[in-house]
């Protein structure tokens, strides 16, 4: 447990898997939580599952909506004074060949999973730096840290928030601002369901992957330990997902060669198959 009195969080994707973990631990541990996402009746049922539904408060937006973000940040300050911590979670993934992608596609996919979060964290950032303190935490992936077939759009936008989180994190150093990066594998969560076919679509269904992947609230607790602890990435996954940042690190060729034999034996189609 991590002593969270006192302190405000803001969750985006607050309304289910890692973002809902993510806001349930931080209320648990005795801290206040701004709530946002698009499905209100989530969001309300996330609220009063925590325990403590007065110190929560649900502020629901698009996060694509760049012309609210000012209102947006100015209430969600109002609501303790302060924010403390913002984590930018809200995301979708994609299940698709590139060749068969419609490029409306990746405009999406980028608009919400890197757009998005960059477009937040610059509204939230003076408020930040004008408190001498905060937190900033960016839900990557595993692929943002090595390309995934099926996953060029997602791939993209992970690997770009990375980028952007590094590079701000050097820009802001000494400012009592951290900036952790977490890039989890697997976690039992919406995204296989809720990801992009090649027309844009709701895919509708998950990945066994996904379905035997790491408990949200597994996730959630490592990363509150590791906020605690001054980490700057994290990469929470288990089995071949967790040796895919190492390998690209340490022998992108071996990483190479063993993605590329993924899709000649069929990665795609088996994937396809899964019910």
């Amino acid at each position: 447990m991590v002593d969270q009195s006192g302190k405000t969080v803001w969750v985006t994707g607050a309304s289910s898997g890692i973002g809902e973990a993510l806001a349930k631990a931080f209320v648990a541990d005795g801290g206040s939580a701004i709530l946002s996402g698009r499905k209100v009746p989530e969001l309300e049922r996330v609220m009063r599952e925590t325990g403590a539904p007065e110190r929560c408060h649900i502020l629901p937006f698009d996060t694509q909506d760049f012309d609210v973000l000012e209102q947006m940040v100015a209430t969600a300050v109002a609501f303790r004074g302060a924010v403390d911590i913002l984590i930018n979670n809200a995301g979708i993934s994609q299940r698709s060949l590139a060749i068969d992608t419609d490029f409306s596609v990746y405009d999406q996919i980028i608009s919400v999973d890197l757009l998005a979060p960059i477009a937040l964290t610059q509204k939230l950032l003076p408020h930040l730096i004008e408190r001498g303190s905060g937190q900033l935490v960016m839900i990557s992936s595993v692929a943002g840290k090595a390309g995934v077939p099926l996953r060029t759009a997602y791939c993209a936008a992970k690997h770009g928030l990375i980028g952007y989180s590094d590079a701000l994190r050097s820009e802001i150093a000494g400012q009592g601002i951290g900036v952790l990066v977490v890039a989890p594998g697997s976690v039992r969560t919406n995204v296989s369901r809720n990801a992009l076919n090649a027309d844009g679509s709701a895919r509708g269904s998950s990945d066994a992957a996904i379905e035997n992947g790491i408990d949200p609230a597994v996730v959630a607790s490592t990363i509150w330990n590791a906020v605690a602890d001054g980490k700057r990435e994290i990469v929470i996954a288990e089995g071949m997902e967790a040796s895919i940042p190492v390998l690209r690190a340490q022998d992108p060729e071996k990483l190479f060669d063993m993605v590329e034999a993924m899709v000649a034996n069929g990665y795609a189609q088996k994937l396809a198959a899964q019910p």
